[in-house]
């Protein structure tokens, strides 16, 4: 296993052992199409990774962000500072996805 840096060799391993198609992390970079690919894998970062879900069970992630949301007492948070925070995450993608149904969340 031939990666940048040799400190997420245990990560690729755990993915090909649980043969997972996606490794989602901060470090693009460290995880080369050109070593992931053979493997049948992809790199994505979180924002891209949460963005694909809402594509593919819009309905299943409207729920899964409720509920965190709802789970949140100390302090409470509105749908829209829900959203602020996931924007100061750098989830770009995941908050105009979700925007447009923010009354759901």
């Amino acid at each position: 296993m031939q990666l940048p840096d040799i400190d997420d060799r245990h990560v690729f391993a755990a993915a090909i052992c649980g043969h997972a198609s996606v490794i989602v992390t901060f470090n693009l970079k460290d995880f080369p199409a050109a070593v992931l690919k053979p493997k049948g894998m992809e790199a994505q970062d979180r924002d891209e990774f949460i963005r694909h879900l809402c594509d593919f069970n819009q309905a299943a992630v409207l729920s899964a962000v409720r509920v965190q949301r709802e789970q949140l007492k100390n302090p409470p948070r509105s749908a829209r500072e829900l959203l602020d925070t996931f924007l100061e995450q750098r989830l770009v993608r995941t908050v105009a996805a979700l925007e447009p149904m923010i009354e759901l969340l």
